[in-house]
Formats: C-alpha cells, sequence, structure tokens
C-alpha cells in the first residue's frame, strides 16, 4: 500500500526492502514509506550499523512534485506569469504560499507540537523501519523548494561510536540502493539535478559534524517518484516473492 492509512498500523509491516525486507514475511499488506523517510533511511541505515545512532536532525528540501503534477503546474505557470512580467508574486491554490522564487517551511498540517504532519512522519518511520525504541529521538524541518523532481535532504547525526569518515565513506558505497557523490574539488555532490530518474540515492558532503563530540553531517538527493514510491514498492514485492510471502496458501 503507497498511502499513509496502514503505516502505523502495529500488525502491518512498514518496509525498506534494503533495511527490513524480512518484515514481510507473513504478512500480504505491506505499507511503503512516506518517501521523505525512504530517502533518508538509505544512507542513516549504513551508518546506524556502522556507529550507531543516537540523535537524527534532518532538514528537507522537496520538489514541487511531491504535490503530484497540480504542484508542478503551479510551480511552471507561476515562474512563467513572473518572468513575462504579467505578476509581481505567483498565485497559489496547491501550496501555502507561492512557490516561484521562494521557499515554503510549511508541508502538511502543523501538529499541536510545532511540526508539521511531513515531519512527523519522518520521526514515527524512522523508528518503525528500523527497529528504534518510541522515543528515539528524530527531529525534521520540512521545505518546499521550486524544483519539480527530487527531494533532498541535510542530515545530522549524532553517534554512540567515533566518527570515521573513511569508514563512513566505505560503508556508503557498498550499501546497496546508495550512490556516494563526494568529490568537493571537483564539484561533485548530491543535487536533484543529478538524482533525477535515478534508481539510486546519491548521497555526498560527509562530515565530520562540529557540534556533536560524535557526529556526522552529510546531503543527499533522492528521486522521491522512484526511491521513495513506486520503486520501493516493485523492491518490496520482489522481496515477497523471494521469501515466499505471496505464496497462497495451502488448504489443510
Amino acid at each position: 500500500d503507497n498511502s499513509s492509512a496502514f503505516r502505523y498500523e502495529k500488525d502491518v509491516p512498514l518496509c525498506v526492502p534494503e533495511i527490513n525486507a524480512e518484515a514481510t514475511k507473513g504478512s500480504k499488506l505491506i505499507a511503503n514509506p512516506n518517501c521523505t523517510t525512504a530517502i533518508g533511511l538509505m544512507a542513516l541505515w549504513p551508518l546506524h550499523k556502522l556507529f550507531g545512532l543516537k540523535k537524527v536532525i534532518m532538514s528537507t528540501y522537496q520538489a514541487s512534485s511531491g504535490a503530484g503534477q497540480p504542484g508542478m503546474d503551479e510551480l511552471k505557470e507561476g515562474t512563467r506569469a513572473v518572468l513575462m512580467g504579467e505578476r509581481d508574486v505567483a498565485e497559489n491554490k496547491i501550496f501555502a504560499h507561492p512557490l516561484p522564487f521562494n521557499v515554503i517551511p510549511h508541508i502538511d498540517k502543523f501538529q499541536e507540537n510545532g511540526y508539521t504532519k511531513e515531519e512527523m512522519k519522518v520521526t514515527w518511520e524512522t523508528r518503525k523501519i528500523c527497529d528504534l525504541p518510541d522515543d528515539f529521538p528524530v527531529s525534521c524541518t520540512a521545505v518546499r523548494i521550486p524544483t519539480y523532481r527530487a527531494h533532498s535532504e541535510s542530515i545530522v547525526v549524532e553517534t554512540e561510536k567515533p566518527v570515521d569518515i573513511a569508514a563512513a565513506r566505505k560503508a556508503l558505497e557498498e550499501a546497496p540502493g546508495v550512490k556516494l557523490v563526494d568529490d568537493t574539488e571537483a564539484g561533485l555532490y548530491p543535487m536533484p539535478l543529478t538524482a533525477t530518474g535515478q534508481y539510486d540515492v546519491e548521497v555526498g558532503r560527509l562530515r565530520k559534524n562540529l557540534c556533536f563530540e560524535n557526529g556526522l553531517e552529510f546531503f543527499v538527493s533522492g528521486d522521491q517518484l522512484l526511491r521513495g514510491a513506486a520503486l520501493n514498492a516493485v523492491l518490496v514485492a520482489e522481496a515477497m516473492d523471494k521469501n515466499g510471502a505471496l505464496k497462497p496458501k495451502v488448504a489443510a
């Protein structure tokens, strides 16, 4: 199921196959995660296995297509109207404010704790997929930006073990579904422009964080229509076929 209807049901697995494919065994109903969560976890999981995550702080840069074709159309038409001199500020019906030449720190409805539901989805789903405690600290600020496709995320983590950048690079290079793009001298780092249409999530800008003694900071970009939705659903189905979850039950 690619909606949010079953993601938080205790008995319904929430799956990113590279992380918890085994969760699909014994269940024919599997929930697909929020696209923002899925993209971030592709980078977070290998690092969690290596260093042990203690805290996660994420800021997202989410494309207009997260609101579907109407969102992309509103961005395109609004940009055209402003550039043609027809309007000083674009009209908005899909987004909370005009998106052309702007960023909007508001995706989905605000909750009682001040976070939006989009931001809380990252918290709730990260805990469930990675089998972390219910009080594991994950904080997210979700921002809509005027691009067509692919979401990006700036992620800071505090870890249980000291961070080794070389080891982090190696883990990400070897992780399935991840493409390390991290050569700042050559101007190579993750971007929506290069991540669009790719199955793999780009990860780069790796560096030790200056705020935490054991901290790591990095940037990711991933095509949310693939890794965050359709591709993940196909990989879930393939995992279920492989582990026998799709086989019909034999009547006694």
